[in-house]
C-alpha cells in the first residue's frame, strides 16, 4: 500500500508505468514517419463472416508456410476425418497439416502453386456426407502448461502468421533467453485497402481473441499486450476495449490510419513509441508483435486441442457479385471460391492473393487457399486494361517515393541501381535488406516505375548468389 507519512487516509494511485505512458499518449497520435493514404475500399466490412462449402476436392501443398515443407503421414487411398494430421512437421521451422474434410487421400505428388513452380501436394477426394463437425481433436488444459508447453500446443495446431507472411506461428514466439519480452503487440490495423478478415475477426470473435492473447502472453513471458487497431475502425476498438478483462495488462490502442500501419515496425513505433533498429527484429526492443485473426484462432483452438483446418478470406473485387469474408477450408480450390462469391468470366481477369498494395497476381485457378492467403481481390478488363496501358516513363528524381518510404530508404536511387544490374550495391550501399515491399514507392510513382518488382528481382538475385 503506498501511503505518505504512514497515513492511509492519503492513499497514492500507483503510477502507470513508462510503457504504459507511452501507449496512452499514442493511443492517441499514434503514427509513423512517411507513408501514403491509399483510397479505401472496405465494402465487407459490415458483412458478417459466412461459410463457403467444401469443394469436391482439396488440394493442400505441403510447403505453405516459411520453413521446411511438412511430411505426408498418409497414404493414397486412406480414409481421413476433418482435423485429422496428414503431414508432420520437418523440424522447428515447420508446421503440420490437418485434413480440412472428411474423405480419402486421392494423391500426393505435384500440383500447381501460387508461387509459379508446382508443389508436393496431398490431394483428398471429399466425401459427400462431409459435416463442418471436426472429428479429430486432444482437448488440454492451457492452465497447466509451461511456456515450452504451450509452444509446442501451438505448433501442433499448425498455425501460421495469417497476416499474410505465414512464419510458423510458434517459431515467432519463441524468443531468445538474452532478449526478454515486456509487450505483446496485436496487430488489428488490417491497413491494405480491400481487406477486411481480421476486422470482422475482432468483432465476432473477441472473446477468443483475449484467449489467445493470454496464452501467448504466457508464452513469451511478457507483462502487457497492446492490442493496436486503425482509428478508421471505430466499432473494433469499442468492441475489444469491452471485452477487456480486468487488471489492465491488456489495452486497445487506436492508432492512425494510414499505411503500411499494420507492417511490424511500423505498428511498434505507432502503438508504443519504440524504434526497432534497422535489420533488427521488434524483439530488440522487448515486442513480439502477432496479428489479430492468427491469436483469435489459436485461443479457439488451443483448448480444444485442434488443428487448424480453415482461415476467413476477404473475397472482394469488381469482378464479384457476392463479396464478403468466409471461412474457407484450407486447400479449397480457388476456382471453386470464385464460383461460389459470383465471378464470371475470372479467365479475363486479374486476380490478387491478398491486398492490393502487397498481394500476388495469379495466372492460373488451379491453385488452392493456403494458410497465407488473407484475401483473393478480382479486378474486371477495365481495370486490366487501364493498368496495362499506363505507360512507363524514366525517373524525374522528383523525390516522391524519398516521401513516401515507410523506411527512410531511396527508392529512386534503388530502381536505377536495378537498371543497372548492380544488386551488391543496392544491399550493401542502400539497404535493400530493410525494404519489405509494402509498395508505397510504386503506389506514389509519377513515372509507373514498377519499383516493388524491381526490388524483389534484385533480391531473388542475391540470395541465389548468397547460396
Amino acid at each position: 500500500m503506498n501511503t505518505v507519512g504512514g497515513d492511509e487516509r492519503l492513499r497514492l494511485k500507483p503510477h502507470p508505468s513508462p510503457l504504459t505512458r507511452f501507449a496512452r499518449w499514442f493511443g492517441r497520435n499514434g503514427t509513423f514517419a512517411r507513408g501514403v493514404h491509399p483510397e479505401s475500399h472496405k465494402s465487407t466490412a459490415a458483412t458478417p463472416i459466412r461459410r463457403m462449402p467444401f469443394a469436391p476436392r482439396m488440394t493442400l501443398p505441403l510447403a505453405q508456410h516459411i520453413g521446411k515443407p511438412a511430411v505426408p503421414t498418409v497414404a493414397v487411398g486412406q480414409e481421413v476425418v476433418r482435423g485429422q494430421p496428414i503431414a508432420r512437421a520437418e523440424g522447428f521451422l515447420s508446421v503440420p497439416i490437418h485434413a480440412p474434410v472428411d474423405g480419402v487421400v486421392e494423391a500426393i505428388g505435384l500440383r500447381p502453386s501460387a508461387r509459379g513452380p508446382w508443389t508436393e501436394s496431398i490431394v483428398i477426394r471429399t466425401f459427400e456426407a462431409s459435416t463442418q463437425e471436426v472429428g479429430w481433436a486432444e482437448p488440454r488444459d492451457m492452465d497447466t502448461l509451461s511456456p515450452a508447453e504451450i509452444l509446442q500446443a501451438i505448433q501442433d495446431t499448425g498455425m501460421v502468421g495469417l497476416g499474410g507472411a505465414a512464419f510458423p506461428s510458434h517459431a515467432k514466439l519463441s524468443v531468445p533467453k538474452d532478449k526478454p519480452i515486456h509487450t505483446l503487440v496485436v496487430n488489428g490495423c488490417e491497413c491494405e485497402p480491400y481487406l477486411t478478415c481480421d476486422h470482422r475477426m475482432m468483432l465476432e470473435y473477441g472473446d477468443d481473441l483475449m484467449q489467445g492473447i493470454r496464452h501467448a502472453m504466457r508464452a513469451i513471458g511478457a507483462k502487457k499486450a497492446v492490442i493496436g487497431i486503425e482509428d478508421n475502425k471505430p466499432d473494433a476498438v469499442e468492441s475489444l476495449r469491452a471485452r477487456l478483462p480486468p487488471g489492465g495488462d491488456i489495452e486497445v490502442v487506436a492508432v492512425k490510419t494510414k499505411y503500411p500501419q499494420g507492417a511490424e515496425k511500423m505498428l511498434v513505433k505507432a502503438a508504443l513509441g519504440l524504434e526497432v533498429p534497422a535489420g533488427g527484429l521488434p524483439s530488440a526492443v522487448g515486442v513480439v508483435v502477432n496479428n489479430v485473426g492468427t491469436l483469435a484462432q489459436l485461443g479457439s483452438l488451443l483448448p480444444r486441442g485442434i488443428g487448424m483446418t480453415e482461415r476467413v478470406v476477404t473475397v472482394t473485387g469488381p469482378g464479384i457479385k457476392r463479396p464478403g469474408d468466409y471461412w474457407v477450408p484450407i486447400g479449397t480450390p480457388l476456382k471453386h471460391v470464385l464460383d461460389w462469391a459470383g465471378a464470371e468470366d475470372v479467365t479475363e481477369r486479374e486476380i490478387i492473393l491478398g491486398g492490393p498494395m502487397m498481394g500476388q497476381a495469379i495466372a492460373s485457378l488451379d491453385v488452392s487457399v493456403t494458410k497465407g492467403v488473407s484475401g483473393i481481390l478480382v479486378f474486371d478488363r477495365l481495370n486490366i486494361e487501364a493498368e496495362a496501358n499506363r505507360k512507363t516513363y524514366p525517373c524525374i528524381k522528383c523525390g516522391e517515393c524519398l516521401k513516401a518510404c515507410p523506411m527512410g530508404l531511396n527508392p529512386s536511387m534503388l530502381g536505377m541501381l536495378a537498371g543497372r544490374r548492380e544488386y551488391d550495391a543496392m544491399g550493401s550501399q542502400y539497404h535493400l535488406g530493410d525494404c519489405f515491399e509494402c509498395g508505397c514507392c510504386t503506389y506514389v510513382c509519377p513515372s509507373h516505375i514498377p519499383l516493388v518488382q524491381q526490388f524483389r528481382a534484385a533480391k531473388s538475385v542475391l540470395r541465389d548468389r548468397a547460396s
